[in-house]
């Protein structure tokens, strides 16, 4: 029998891809040296490597970058957007570069090394994305080894066994552990962060973190807003006891409808208030679920920082930030919810809202982090609604 020449090691290869059919990528391994197991996908956004690597939505998920230049700005501590990284690893075309930002305070391969994340480049970013969007999302291993030692057999068997993200409920994983409050606001060129400026009266917002991003809390702030963080598994009784003007419903991983479990009977008697409530990514899919919609897994998915959005109550379209894999099927919503806005790649639905109480969520990211601020006036627009 001849040998498959595509799985050949190239000379010098010290990583490697492999997909769960026995597809194999070779590259240069950087960051941290191992293995990692996951759902592969890929992000288009030209900036925001950093925010990308530590969003809490992509834990369980290696992330194939399609621009070629991830790593040439360094790393700092303040482009971050969880405590530590959730993505597996990162795949990317070209070898990181020397830093090349007066903010960069690392290279970006000792920071992946120093949070035991793997990164491989080298790799035809171009070919895995078009593969992704032809079959869909599948099971991989990005694995580092700088001697270049591998089992490809055993990866293989460990990409193939990995039972993906359906039915996985993630958001326990990566959520706080204890109520906290926030009270930073964002950032600004040459003061960094600095904590919002709010007055005794300002409206209290209870968060509910199923792996919210800083972001987001900081547009709160922005917004006007008192935010208290509370575990994904908080219950009804919990958040009342905190007298909260309004509800936020973060973002966070997983399969919405694991974690809807839990979460949608609390938001249920959330709802039954009448009080504010605003969802964003998995939190617009747990509002979704709560008044009796469904939820899909993607064929590939959303994520990158430049998709738009059809705004349907006067047409207008706004450049997004995304990053889900679910979504929320149209065709289910109840009579008494309506659609606000859809993705003009896809037609899926990207917004929904109560006719009957402020009660509304958007599926992409409009605190963007990286990304466009078109969405931006989705923060006023809820705190505004508390007072």
């Amino acid at each position: 029998m001849a040998e498959d020449t595509r799985l050949r090691q190239p000379h010098g290869a010290t990583g490697v891809l492999v997909l769960g059919d026995g597809t194999v990528f070779w590259g240069q391994g950087v960051g941290a040296e191992g293995e990692a197991v996951g759902e592969l996908c890929f992000n288009t956004a030209m900036t925001g490597y950093q925010e990308v690597m530590t969003d809490p939505s992509y834990a369980g998920q290696i992330i194939n970058f399609t621009f070629p230049h991830i790593g040439n700005v360094g790393a700092n501590l303040e482009d971050i957007e969880g405590p530590n990284p959730h993505a597996l690893g990162c795949v990317m075309a070209e070898p990181i570069t020397a830093p090349s930002s007066f903010r960069s305070q690392q290279g970006f391969s000792e920071w992946l090394a120093n949070w035991g994340r793997i990164g491989l480049s080298g790799v035809d970013t171009r070919a895995i994305t078009r593969r992704i969007r032809k079959a869909g999302a599948p099971n991989a291993v990005i694995a580092h080894n700088r001697d270049g030692v591998f089992d490809l057999a055993a990866l293989q068997a460990k990409a193939a066994g990995w039972l993906g993200l359906e039915g996985l409920d993630l958001a326990k994983e990566v959520s706080s552990t204890q109520m906290w409050a926030w009270d930073g606001g964002p950032w600004k060129l040459g003061e960094g962060y600095a904590p919002g400026d709010l007055p005794d009266d300002a409206p209290h917002v209870v968060a509910i973190d199923y792996g919210i991003k800083r972001a987001i809390l900081r547009q709160l702030v922005d917004a006007g807003a008192k935010v208290t963080v509370v575990p994904a598994t908080a219950t009804f009784d919990e958040i009342m006891a905190l007298n909260p003007d309004g509800l936020f419903l973060s973002n966070g991983p997983g399969d919405p409808a694991a974690t809807g479990v839990y979460a949608v009977p609390t938001i249920q008697k959330w709802l039954a208030t009448k009080k504010p409530l605003f969802g964003i990514c998995l939190g617009h899919q747990m509002l979704g679920l709560a008044v009796g919609a469904k939820t899909v897994k993607m064929h590939q998915g959303h994520r990158g920082a430049n998709h738009p959005v059809k705004r349907l109550e006067d047409g207008k379209v706004e450049i997004t930030s995304m990053n889900h894999g679910f979504t929320v099927d149209a065709d289910t919503l109840p009579g008494n919810v309506r659609a606000t806005h859809v993705s003009l790649f896809d037609q899926t639905l990207c917004g929904l809202e109560l006719v009957d109480q402020m009660a509304f969520s958007v599926q992409h990211h409009p605190e963007a982090s990286p990304g466009p601020q078109d969405s931006y006036y989705l923060f006023k627009r809820f705190v505004e609604g508390l007072r």
